[in-house]
């Protein structure tokens, strides 16, 4: 996976394809036939691939994406891998998608959390309840008990500020 704005340009310095010959042949949100070529190496092919494009904002980022689905096998992948930081690219760091998918907004901080959670699940029932978090049911529950707070200090300041309204007064039951 490719991320960035140089995602697109990067890839096409390796990935060969009868439909896309430059940036302005990508569609978004597609998937494309092709090869993944050595341009050190006369353009040996190194794999038949697909290789998905989301353009931004629509991608887990919020960025440029590249997706490279290959055979698999060590050799192959580590000569792709190889390809790509040859050419400019990096290894993302842990979590980096995830980092740059909250730093753009495309997420929250509950769903970072879940995410993390997720991850590392060490049973079935762990899993199940990060998957629950990552559907928004934390994210939920704090915006609900933040607008019930919030509606309870505005009649306990409108009570304080204004007694000689007729506002109901808020008791301590309520509060």
């Amino acid at each position: 996976r490719i991320s960035g704005n140089n995602a697109f340009e990067s890839i096409l310095k390796i990935f060969k394809s009868n439909k896309i010959k430059k940036i302005e042949d990508i569609k978004a949100n597609t998937i494309n036939y092709g090869y993944i070529i050595d341009n050190t190496k006369d353009n040996e092919i190194i794999d038949e691939v697909l290789v998905s494009f989301f353009k931004n904002p629509n991608s887990y980022t919020k960025e440029d994406v590249v997706e490279i689905n290959s055979h698999g096998g060590v050799i192959i992948l580590n000569r792709i891998l190889d390809l790509c930081l040859k050419n400019g690219l990096r290894l993302a760091e842990s979590g980096e998608f995830t980092k740059r998918a909250f730093l753009n907004g495309r997420i929250d901080l509950s769903k970072v959390e879940a995410i993390g959670s997720l991850i590392n699940a060490k049973s079935e029932n762990e899993a199940r309840v990060s998957a629950k978090l990552l559907k928004g049911k934390l994210k939920d529950r704090i915006h609900n008990s933040k607008n019930s707070l919030l509606e309870l200090l505005m009649y306990l300041e409108v009570n304080i500020d204004y007694p000689e309204y007729d506002v109901e007064e808020v008791s301590e039951k309520k509060i």
